[in-house]
């Protein structure tokens, strides 16, 4: 047989996409269960989530001190053995801190989640956070702040998020001094209210048997008992900062840093969709103007790209590189005529076309495993949407036209209200 290479394989457009939905259940103390049940492999993934407290300027670490510290011991199990007993079943546990949510994960095998499934019950409902574990866990993340703050784009990344949601847990950059106060007392009052079943939600995703959902309902539904005072999860209005360009100087620097943007709409907004195709088209994915411009052209930098960041609060777009310290008044030059083109010239129906494909590929893309299904759906859930705007998604990026993605940018891309931040030379 031989394979002709000089005809491009046939691809077809992308049709409907198909988003599997869950399976509610209420465990009858405030704390809500959802199961995406796929019964392939002997695996279930399990996430308790949590809204993060409201945010105190004068204690800003405890949200992601407490999220980090629930695997260091609890009044019946120490860090050692809590690891050690996960392992031992060939299970994985994670703790992850988000701007608006923390979790913990589990990954075990359904036939172990007897054995496993005691283990999260003691974390989620008796960590101690052990005063010498706590000591550790500051010098450690200190020493780590301070080798951090020598890279450019972690110092670009710290000044704009400050500058665009302000003193806010977005706007959050912990400095060496923030973690002295950090306390146990202050960190056990915390996860008394912020861990509590009214501010639960529990996702199970994989293989789930009436087993499965017995266990959890018995563990987390039973005896798991609500605090006397509510999880307050607000948070303080955004306040972006007055100045809007900072320049941090390292005269030695080979790189700079940059990083620009301005405060923006997150997913609820109708306008959501249509801006993360005219974001594709800037900066969004490798074969972007902006990557073509100061990466493939100019070659000024190694890689460039633009996203757009969705919080309960708010959002923001951005722009972030790092580019030669020589040129880096020419890449910003680059950059902001990238956008004004965006913005008075079409975008060729061919190029449009490409990031359509693109878009509607990667969605498809996404939903592997049963797994992606659960995120695509916490995506949702906790922006307080429906399915429905998967379905308003994938309309508009079939059917925006290169007017609407002018559109957009005119609408959204206002360089003179640009936040600008440059670390290394200017």
């Amino acid at each position: 047989m031989k394979l002709e290479r000089t005809i491009a394989p046939e691809f077809k457009a992308v049709g409907q996409i198909e988003l599997i939905k869950p399976e509610q259940i209420d465990l009858g103390n405030g704390c809500k269960m959802f199961c995406f049940n796929s019964g392939d492999q002997d695996l279930v993934r399990i996430e308790w989530i949590f809204g993060n407290l409201r945010f105190d300027p004068a204690k800003p670490l405890l949200n992601v001190a407490v999220n980090t510290m629930l695997t260091e011991g609890t009044s019946k199990l120490s860090a050692s053995q809590i690891a050690d007993q996960i392992d031992f079943y060939g299970a994985f546990l994670q703790v992850d801190y988000g701007y608006d949510h923390s979790q913990v994960v589990l990954y075990t095998l359904t036939r172990h989640l007897a054995a496993t499934l005691p283990v999260m019950k003691d974390i989620i409902t008796d960590s101690v956070f052990p005063e010498k574990e706590l000591a550790t866990f500051i010098r450690n993340q200190q020493q780590k702040l301070q080798v951090s703050l020598q890279k450019n784009d972690v110092v670009a990344r710290r000044k704009f998020n400050k500058a665009i949601y302000g003193d806010t847990i977005y706007g959050l950059g912990a400095e060496l001094d923030d973690y002295k106060t950090l306390h146990r007392e202050d960190m056990l009052e915390h996860f008394k209210q912020m861990y509590q079943p009214s501010n639960c939600t529990i996702l199970v995703s994989g293989k789930i048997e009436q087993s499965t959902l017995d266990l959890l309902k018995e563990s987390f539904g039973k005896d798991w008992c609500n605090s006397s005072i509510k999880a307050d999860t607000s948070q303080p209005d955004l306040k972006p900062a007055a100045d809007h360009f900072y320049f941090v100087e390292k005269p030695e620097a080979l790189q700079s840093a940059i990083r620009m943007g301005l405060p923006s709409i997150n997913r609820t907004h109708p306008d959501f969709p249509c801006l993360q195709v005219m974001n594709t088209v800037l900066g969004g994915y490798f074969g972007s103007r902006l990557m073509a411009n100061i990466r493939e052209d100019k070659g000024y930098t190694y890689g460039i790209g633009s996203g757009s960041s969705s919080l309960n609060k708010g959002g923001a777009f951005f722009i972030a590189t790092e580019v030669g310290a020589d040129v880096c008044k020419s890449a910003v030059n680059e950059i902001e005529k990238e956008i004004n083109i965006l913005k008075t010239v079409l975008v060729p129906e061919d190029e449009l076309s490409l990031v359509r494909n693109y878009m509607l590929g990667s969605l498809l893309g996404s939903l592997e495993n049963i797994f992606s299904h659960a995120d695509k759906f916490k995506n949702i859930y906790f922006s307080g949407l429906g399915y429905d705007y998967y379905d308003r998604y994938t309309e508009v990026v079939k059917s925006i036209t290169s007017v609407e993605v002018m559109q957009m940018a005119k609408k959204y891309l206002d360089t003179d209200n640009f936040y600008k931040v440059i670390v290394g030379k200017y």
